[in-house]
């Protein structure tokens, strides 16, 4: 089988890359390289890897492209609510008009495995877990984004969606401004925080199995095509606050405060329930003590002024 991944020399695509190859598939990369990464360049000896550094909204490139696959991932998108606030047209470019362009370039036999966001919904109510029925309530336009693509690839059918939670981990083409690796990266850095909306509570996901559950999305298709499914640990929803004090178990001398001035620009405040990805027998490998384990080691290496979005 052969593979298309969009921004597959992202965050989460430098993790996915490997773990394809490493199943025996075949796969095609398109990437413009915006933050000048060499994530992928280890995979240029493998002949199973083909990569394209190009747009996403070349039609003609993209026609190309998708002739000679059997599957789609389509991970290029401008991610997360601080770029998209930035970068707004070129957010709804890539982010919802690509997908669009790919619906109708496709085969209808040519199934996309997408990854959404569980941004969308919003702002929940308290003590109750959000569901896949759950009404989405998206607030930033980085969700409103990801909800609007996901419907129409709903409608259009062959597919699967993902509902990510926050990622955490690290990654060939690391982002420290992700909610728990921004923070471990404060503890172990400036040993300090000052901490917003405290009681904010959202769901967390290691990258490692961000990639593994599209594998298996694969491996498992007929059952659980056309359906869209929350996937981050259940174990894991968690409060900025408490998110702070499972860091200071690893970094003793991490202070944080709490600011009652100011406020984050992504205001999400939920729980999720992943009972029914974990239904068809999926279960994340990676828990979130060990992932913040993983990141302090990995910020004896790196630097906050190396990789950001934004």
């Amino acid at each position: 089988m052969k593979i298309l991944v969009t921004g597959g020399a992202g965050y989460l695509g430098s993790i996915l890359v490997p773990t394809l190859l490493s199943e025996g598939y075949k796969v095609v990369v398109i990437d413009n390289f915006l933050y000048n990464q060499t994530s992928l360049l280890e995979h240029c000896y493998n002949k199973n890897f083909t990569v394209i550094r190009g747009d996403v909204r070349n039609i003609t490139l993209m026609k190309e492209l998708i002739k000679k696959v059997d599957i789609i991932f389509p991970l290029a998108c401008l991610t997360g609510a601080p770029l998209c606030s930035k970068n707004p047209i070129e957010a709804r470019s890539v982010n919802l008009g690509s997908i669009k362009t790919l619906i109708k370039i496709r085969s209808k036999s040519q199934p996309i495995i997408f990854p959404t966001t569980n941004s969308g919904y919003g702002i929940g109510q308290k003590d109750i877990y959000c569901t896949e029925e759950t009404p989405l309530k998206p607030i930033s336009l980085y969700a409103k984004l990801k909800v609007e693509a996901e419907k129409i690839l709903l409608e259009n059918g062959n597919c699967i969606t993902f509902r990510f939670a926050t990622l955490f981990g690290i990654s060939p083409r690391m982002r420290l401004d992700l909610l728990v690796n921004d923070f471990t990266y404060r503890a172990v850095r400036d040993k300090y925080l000052v901490l917003f909306q405290p009681h904010f509570k959202r769901n967390y996901l290691h990258v490692r199995d961000a990639a593994y559950v599209f594998v298996h999305a694969l491996k498992n298709y007929n059952k659980m095509k056309n359906q869209v499914y929350n996937v981050g640990l259940s174990n894991a929803n968690l409060s900025k606050l408490e998110l702070c004090y499972e860091i200071k178990r690893k970094v003793p001398d991490f202070q944080f405060i709490i600011s009652e001035v100011g406020e984050d620009i992504d205001k999400r405040n939920y729980i999720v329930s992943n009972a029914k990805i974990e239904a068809t027998g999926f279960k994340p490998k990676y828990s979130l003590q060990e992932g913040i384990e993983e990141l302090i080691k990995g910020y004896q290496i790196i630097k906050l002024t190396q990789f950001s979005n934004v």
